[in-house]
């Protein structure tokens, strides 16, 4: 074995084994965050935080459940559909490489980069005051589908891309129409990537705080209209915490909260299987 073999295998095992080491990490302060959670959350679950009406007496989650199932869910209408068609036009109909493709990459980058703290402040300058939204659960989601907007569309514009080629060529050749391709065959095959984009912003709208305290209050209250005020889970668990009288309530709306995560990458799995099952065999 020559020098330059010994030296390739050396660092290929110290690649490996740094490869590990810090996957083992990453693991390990996982597992330590969860079971910190779990140990100091579940015995501090009671009947009295899942009550339809706050007080400062119960500090009930179940208002701000609903109004984060009701967040999650209107701002993935607002910014899903969006994201996929500009992905779609991206992908399947712009010209490779033109300087209004490559803007608009760069658009969806730029606002990828943009602190959270920063949304929040535009959406109660923009949606709040300008428009006249006032701190309310549409000026919330509008102001996270913004946020949400760049992963949407990179993770479709991704799953679109990585569709073969041979799936459209085989749809032309029997004669099929550019519309009808895209959206008979080709997005059904890129719906996995789809709904790992889709779940990746379903975990940052429910882990969202500082955006959301700017534009949609915090008012405990059950989602009853558009134009009112409401507290989503994360921002429930942070007034707790912070308020530093109930940090165990705190500490069970996390257990709740990672419980509705993990609930939702279940469901999102499920329903990728069930429509494309072919990919899963």
């Amino acid at each position: 074995m020559d020098i330059k073999t010994r030296k390739r295998k050396r660092s290929d095992i110290i690649l490996l084994t740094l490869t590990w080491g810090f996957a083992a990490l990453t693991l390990t302060a996982l597992l330590f965050i969860i079971f910190h959670i779990l140990a100091n959350g579940i015995p501090h679950l009671r009947p009295s935080l899942f009550e339809l009406r706050w007080t400062t007496q119960n500090v009930s989650m179940l208002p701000s459940i609903l109004s984060t199932v009701a967040m999650v869910l209107l701002t993935l209408a607002l910014a899903v559909p969006l994201g996929m068609f500009t992905s779609v036009f991206l992908v399947e109909y712009a010209k490779k490489g033109s300087r209004y493709v490559t803007a608009i990459r760069q658009a969806a980058e730029m606002l990828a980069g943009i602190p959270s703290i920063v949304y929040g402040l535009f959406g109660l300058l923009f949606f709040v005051n300008f428009l006249g939204l006032g701190l309310s659960l549409i000026a919330g989601s509008l102001t996270l589908s913004i946020m949400i907007l760049p992963m949407v569309i990179r993770t479709t514009e991704e799953a679109l891309i990585s569709v073969p080629d041979g799936y459209r060529e085989g749809a032309f050749a029997l004669g099929s129409e550019k519309l009808r391709v895209v959206f008979r065959i080709v997005l059904p095959s890129a719906v996995p990537g789809i709904l790992a984009g889709v779940i990746l912003a379903t975990g940052r709208i429910v882990g969202e705080t500082a955006a959301l305290i700017f534009t949609a209050g915090t008012a405990p209250n059950i989602p009853q209209a558009l134009d009112g005020s409401v507290r989503t889970l994360a921002v429930h668990m942070w007034v707790l915490s912070g308020e530093a009288l109930h940090t165990n309530e705190a500490y069970a709306t996390a257990v709740v909260l990672l419980i509705i995560v993990l609930l939702i990458n279940t469901l999102a799995a499920a329903i990728a299987k069930a429509l494309n099952p072919g990919r899963n065999k």
